[in-house]
């Protein structure tokens, strides 16, 4: 049996017609730049996951580069972040001129750990961006706390994670402001790319809404240097479509983790952590084997496909050489992105092809 890592096809075959219908309504009413198609998404957004306003944007980098500078980060600031994310956490902060540092994770969630944060502040660190990796929520309140005991700003970046919810309440509504993803693997798929922006500040969104624009209030007067990050008509329709189906599309993903967890019983398998607080929404399922690159060549013997994310921990990128990170200075990250292997999950798998992962783990002679 096959089993892809990942297929879009299924998902965009089963809402074909309705998806060309309202790109030819968006098409014929010239509805490009914004517009009602995007209103429209921004509004359905807002009202599934409960925030009180949503901005579309272009990408999932733009919001996160809106975000830095709503949070007033640049040259000479620091902001510490996560080195096992992709490489657009970071970019917000670099964008601006201010310094990325680079700390551990927790050992089970893999997200960013509270304690390591704390231990890297300086009288030069200005804000956080937390990444919830895999749709899992990073423990917020310790963050939280932080934050708010040294006065940094924090971003979090939901792009694997909407839906996700950190004890009940919405992922990108607990920090300073939250960034979406709508690239096309995400869990919320655009048919290229696309991102948002949210924030529990008014005036965070309404300065964000000015930059998202060319620092625009109105035509042709400009208060601030803007950008054009303006998500497009097409995406807008799109994702207002698949918006409707994307209670079902996390069930789903939830129950083949759930398969999995109950299934996969290999004793040199690490599974993933699923604490009391959050509720993840399944965007990776990712294990942790000492001999990943056997296991990996097992696997594909067996016809599933693999994934790794991250093979490599961004403190040792050769982007960010210049930063000193040497190796061994962040162990559980490097040991993660070491061991790490993401196994396929998407709502289009079959109870038999889920069946058939677990049985090729769980006979790998490893």
């Amino acid at each position: 049996m096959k089993v892809p890592f990942l297929d879009l096809k299924p998902q965009h075959q089963a809402i074909r017609d309705e998806v060309l219908a309202a790109l030819a309504a968006t098409y014929d009413a010239t509805r490009f730049c914004l517009g009602k198609d995007v209103e429209d998404f921004e509004k359905g957004f807002s009202a599934k996951f409960g925030y009180a306003r949503t901005l579309g944007m272009n990408s999932g980098t733009s919001p996160l580069h809106i975000g830095s500078l709503c949070g007033g980060f640049g040259p000479g600031d620091e902001v510490i972040t996560t080195p096992f994310t992709f490489a657009s956490s970071c970019w917000g902060i670099s964008y601006v001129g201010a310094t990325p540092v680079f700390v551990d994770i927790d050992p089970d969630t893999w997200c960013i750990s509270p304690e390591a944060i704390e231990r890297a502040i300086t009288p030069r660190t200005k804000g956080i961006v937390v990444v919830h990796i895999f749709g899992q929520p990073a423990r917020m309140d310790e963050i939280m706390a932080i934050a708010a005991r040294h006065r940094l700003f924090v971003v979090e970046d939901c792009a694997q994670a909407v839906g996700a919810r950190y004890k009940g309440a919405p992922v990108g509504a607990i920090g300073d402001c939250g960034t979406f993803s709508f690239y096309p693997t995400k869990n919320l798929g655009a048919c290229g790319e696309g991102g948002a922006f949210v924030s529990k500040h008014a005036a965070v969104m309404d300065k964000a809404q000015l930059l998202r624009v060319h620092g625009s209030p109105k035509r042709y007067l400009h208060t601030e240097v803007g950008f054009n990050f303006r998500m497009d008509g097409f995406q807008g329709a799109i994702l207002a479509i698949k918006l409707k189906h994307i209670d079902a599309y996390t069930a789903r993903r939830r129950a083949i983790a759930a398969q999995y967890r109950a299934g996969i019983k290999h004793p040199a398998v690490t599974l993933p952590v699923v604490p009391a607080y959050g509720e993840s929404v399944w965007h990776q399922f990712t294990i942790l084997h000492a001999r990943r690159d056997a296991l990996r060549a097992h696997l594909e013997q067996q016809g599933v496909g693999t994934d790794i994310i991250y093979p490599g921990p961004m403190h040792l990128q050769p982007c960010y050489a210049s930063l000193g990170y040497a190796q061994g200075s962040l162990p559980v990250a490097e040991r993660t992105s070491e061991r790490c292997v993401s196994l396929p999950i998407f709502p289009e798998l079959t109870d038999e092809q889920v069946a058939h992962v677990i049985a090729a783990v769980n006979s790998f002679a490893g």
